[in-house]
């Protein structure tokens, strides 16, 4: 009869330095024995065996997290045990390790190991001053640079891809079904399988997750989630696709738990459903798998119809959360307003919880890790008709969306090409926007055609697009400049540039590498895991995913 491991736990011990030991109960031909380890201890037991088929949780140094509190412990502890109890389950199923002697004196009763040397993965996060975590941390962390790759796109075929560029490639969409299953077609998955295969051959090291749903496939996760059998089918369902793709893991674009989304069903109990599908989920692919789910700025709503409070069991089974920050203006909008806010810098928003800044802040008030949150970029903007030639005031007066004072902001001015005059608002009066500075900024390049953006009037349109239609111009200093016609102005409230065309009554928000440039700097000052863009197709080549990775230190 196979070892069996009956219940998992921690304890703390406090010498040398406060450090965390993983206690597992284990039933062996019926007797119960406790096993004290550290997580260090693992790691030389992996390293000795020299095991290559399933893998450790990973190494994230406990004090990643830009704030050193005591539910950072309780988040990140948890996500540990689970991951050594299945990294243990999966060391018991296989014969020749099982029955090594080096995994039966690890397994060996013992009493909570001594600690002759301070190993930092071992740590108590709490106990860190705030200075000793942001050093360690700082020194420590490893920036996630992501870009999601839609299947629709022939921009960048699998062959021709540079995946030096890209730690994650999240491939959408495979779409579920109220049967459990995926629905996608032969040629999707056929371009699904060359990714995979060029990823690997390429020997860069890039990860490639299959995301499931998006904004038009997202229907079905209410019903799937909705019962045990239904989420079991689906489990299996998403681990056999792993197995055949030979994927890194799966991405959950549920949009949204309860609530309506592209007019999808919903219920209450959704976000309770997706967290039992998150564990079922979890337990399935392993603790070496990245388990992803994309999310809006605000944490997902509960019961009530509010954002829920304490989120740290998702985390728990979670590698990360990719914040969609982004189309939080657009068309539908009353006038011309930021695609991406980089946060509220006037403090008068009519949507204060919707920017870079307020995303993480609300996140990881709800008790995620920083560490665990990958920023969204957009490669896209939106173009309106309208003859304005400033962004609408986009917060209101008198609102109170002050960030706490722990959470590090960039109060660098506007990029290099740009005058950015002192912003008033901080009294949250309205903020005339012709008096920050907006600069006129024409192509140092010689264009005679002015381009013509009608047609895109109440779209999404791509950076590349942009550049295609003469409206952006590239100068040889690699800066993006306005085309004939066109004025390139700074939005200082929330840090994006946009163009405007008075006589074409055109109006573009978009994101380019000075916007870029911040957000992603916001990200990695905060301790955050980095960031993603969606998507790699709009870029102009690969100039922005460049300026991305240059800002994270890549």
């Amino acid at each position: 009869m196979l070892p069996e491991i009956k219940s998992v736990g921690h304890t703390t011990a406090s010498k040398p330095r406060p450090h965390i030991i993983y206690k597992f109960e284990i039933e062996r031909d019926g007797i119960v024995d406790t096993v004290y380890k550290r997580y260090s201890e693992f790691v030389v037991l992996h390293a000795t065996l020299g095991i290559s088929d399933f893998e450790l949780p990973p190494k994230r140094l406990l004090v990643t997290t830009f704030i050193p509190l005591a539910w950072v412990d309780d988040a990140l502890i948890a996500e540990r045990t689970i991951g050594l109890e299945l990294y243990l389950t999966k060391l018991l199923e296989v014969p020749h390790y099982r029955e090594s002697g080096t995994v039966k004196e690890f397994l060996s009763l013992s009493t909570p190991t001594s600690l002759p040397e301070f190993e930092l993965e071992d740590a108590v996060p709490s106990t860190f001053s705030r200075k000793t975590a942001e050093t360690l941390s700082t020194a420590a962390a490893t920036f996630v640079s992501a870009a999601y790759y839609p299947s629709w796109s022939d921009s960048f075929p699998p062959e021709k891809l540079d995946y030096s560029k890209f730690d994650i490639l999240f491939f959408a969409f495979a779409i579920p079904s109220t049967s459990s299953t995926l629905t996608w077609d032969s040629v999707t998955q056929d371009l699904l399988k060359r990714l995979v295969a060029n990823a690997k051959k390429s020997g860069k090291g890039t990860k490639i997750v299959l995301s499931i749903g998006g904004w038009t496939g997202s229907g079905p996760f209410h019903q799937i989630t909705g019962s045990a059998s239904s989420r079991s089918k689906f489990v299996s369902t998403l681990s056999a696709t792993v197995s055949k793709f030979g994927l890194d893991g799966i991405d959950i674009d549920w949009e949204y738990p309860n609530a309506a989304g592209a007019g999808n069903p919903y219920g209450s109990a959704d976000s309770a459903n997706l967290l039992s599908f998150l564990k079922d989920l979890r337990k399935a692919l392993g603790s070496s798998k990245i388990i992803s789910a994309a999310v809006t700025d605000l944490p997902w709503l509960g019961s009530n119809g509010r954002p829920l409070t304490d989120v740290s069991e998702y985390a728990s089974q979670l590698t990360y959360v990719n914040l969609m920050n982004y189309d939080i203006n657009g068309p539908w909008s009353s006038s011309p307003g930021p695609n991406a806010p980089y946060g509220n810098l006037c403090g008068n928003s009519s949507q204060p919880a919707l920017s870079a800044q307020s995303a993480l802040k609300q996140w990881t008030a709800a008790k995620f890790p920083a560490s665990k949150l990958l920023l969204g970029l957009p490669l896209y903007g939106y173009v309106y008709n309208s003859s304005k030639t400033t962004l609408a005031n986009f917060m209101l007066p008198g609102s109170d969306a002050e960030l706490d004072a722990e959470i590090t902001d960039i109060s660098e001015p506007a990029p290099a090409d740009q005058t950015n005059s002192t912003i008033r608002g901080a009294n949250k009066k309205p903020v005339d926007h012709s008096e920050l500075g907006l600069a006129a900024l024409q192509s140092p390049v010689s264009i005679e055609t002015t381009a013509n953006l009608s047609k895109w009037w109440g779209q999404q349109i791509s950076f590349k697009s942009l550049v295609a239609s003469g409206a952006l111009v590239k100068n040889s200093d690699g800066k993006y400049y306005a085309g004939p016609g066109f004025t390139r102005a700074w939005d200082a409230c929330s840090k994006t540039p946009f163009l405007y065309n008075t006589a074409q009554k055109t109006v573009v928000s978009y994101d380019d590498t000075s916007s870029l440039d911040a957000k992603t700097g916001f990200a990695k000052s905060n301790g955050m895991a980095g960031c993603f863009t969606w998507s790699l197709d709009q870029d102009d080549g690969v100039t922005l995913h460049n300026a991305i990775r240059k800002a994270l230190g890549k």
